[in-house]
């Protein structure tokens, strides 16, 4: 006979959580198992998992340090945990997300269901026709700076499960392993990475900032995506008042404005006949900023409106440079476009929605890739441009379908509009 569990957690939930790991897919941590290896004894490592969360005696291994390019060439640190922490992570947000879900702002749209960024860059762009200026928030080192008496009193507002409490607690304090084996002990922060600190990041933010402004602030809406946030204002005093506002907000929270980065924006347009001194923002991958466009009757004029971003194009155009080395000349055209089709799929997803001749580069970039590749494959196409230009035009003709940015560029002329 089993003996009684400290705690009832559902095995169920446990066999869901592996699913959603398993479908993410993602890093092994710093035991190097990946989720392969973990499915080898699976039915095993499942019940170690329920059966030490069920007990209390779960504790997460330290996460690993793993450094990425940021733009600038800087470097941001993640924490990735192990796939069965991962797993663990999961089962609390599976119980946990239906609880704190309801509560959250219309406005966040980071990590939620049914949220995404593309809807938080269309609701921008209304509100910056609306109003005339915007404060572009940053905030420094959020995720490393996150104060964990306040996330746990964020958190007991919402559950007063003990087994939650508990998991939590341990996954805040959870050590970092560095890249040479040093093992760094956290009082703050939650690593980027892990499965449950997005949801922690969301808790904390409804009531530092959601909650705050929609008290102190409701003439003045905010679209937010986790830790990137911007907000419109009528004037540029208010927006000057609204920013100092802010930043002794987030002090009293332990965060703190990035002092650079954190600008006010005024939203030129034809209509506009003012300036500002910053005239644009970048907001989940788009630039906002005045643009030429035409109205129903084709006359010019000037609209403030995203469309994929310089820093965007650049990590796409590194992705496409990235092919020629993971994608060798004995590979078949079919097996080439296979291997790119998805990605291009999401760029033009996501970053043709508005002001789609923007991506009309990246288009060309990916031809050159296709055809950079033909020139090694095939020797006739060696030493000449020309011939491979008209090889690939001979592809098109064959086999239109075969690359998904081949449809986007028949459906748009080269200004980017629906042909």
């Amino acid at each position: 006979m089993e003996k009684a569990k400290s705690y009832h957690i559902s095995k169920y939930v446990v066999q869901e959580a592996y699913e959603r790991v398993r479908a993410n897919k993602g890093a092994e941590g710093i035991d190097g198992e990946t989720i392969k290896e973990f499915e080898e004894n699976k039915e095993n490592n499942l019940y170690k998992i329920w059966n030490r969360m069920s007990s209390g005696s779960y504790f997460p291994p330290p996460v690993k340090a793993v450094e990425i390019e940021k733009d600038g060439g800087k470097k941001r640190k993640l924490g990735i945990p192990t796939v069965s922490d991962r797993i663990a992570q999961m089962v609390v947000k599976i119980y946990l997300e239906p609880f704190v879900e309801p509560h959250f702002h219309e406005d966040s749209y980071g990590y939620r269901p049914k949220k995404s960024g593309q809807q938080a860059i269309g609701v921008t762009r209304a509100r910056c026709w609306k109003y005339d200026w915007v404060v572009d928030i940053d905030i420094k080192g959020f995720f490393d700076n996150l104060d964990h008496d306040l996330v746990m009193r964020a958190l007991g507002k919402h559950t007063q499960e003990p087994w939650i409490l508990l998991y939590v607690k341990r996954w805040l304090q959870a050590p970092i392993q560095e890249k040479d084996g040093t093992i760094q002990q956290r009082t703050k922060g939650t690593p980027q990475g892990g499965v449950i600190s997005p949801l922690l990041a969301n808790l904390f933010l409804h009531y530092t900032f959601d909650e705050w402004m929609k008290r102190n602030h409701p003439q003045n809406p905010f679209a937010r995506y986790a830790d990137d946030i911007v907000v419109h204002c009528k004037t540029e005093n208010e927006a000057k008042k609204l920013k100092e506002a802010i930043k002794g907000r987030l002090l009293e929270c332990k965060l703190e404005l990035h002092p650079e980065k954190t600008k006010i924006v005024y939203c030129k347009d034809s209509n506009r006949k003012g300036s500002g001194q910053n005239e644009k923002f970048d907001f989940l991958g788009y630039t906002f900023r005045p643009r030429s466009s035409r109205n129903r009757y084709g006359k010019l004029f000037t609209n403030f409106s995203p469309a994929i971003s310089d820093k965007a194009k650049q990590k796409i155009r590194k992705e496409v440079k990235s092919w020629k080395k993971v994608i060798k000349p004995n590979s078949t055209l079919t097996e080439f476009a296979a291997r790119i089709n998805p990605k291009i799929t999401g760029w033009i997803n996501y970053y043709g929605k508005y002001f789609a001749s923007a991506l009309w580069d990246t288009m060309r970039e990916i031809e050159e890739a296709i055809m950079n590749w033909a020139k090694k494959k095939y020797e006739k196409l060696k030493r000449s441009w020309r011939k491979a230009r008209t090889w690939l035009s001979k592809v098109k003709q064959r086999q239109p379908n075969l690359c998904t940015h081949w449809q986007w560029m028949r459906k748009h002329d080269w200004n980017g509009r629906a042909v």
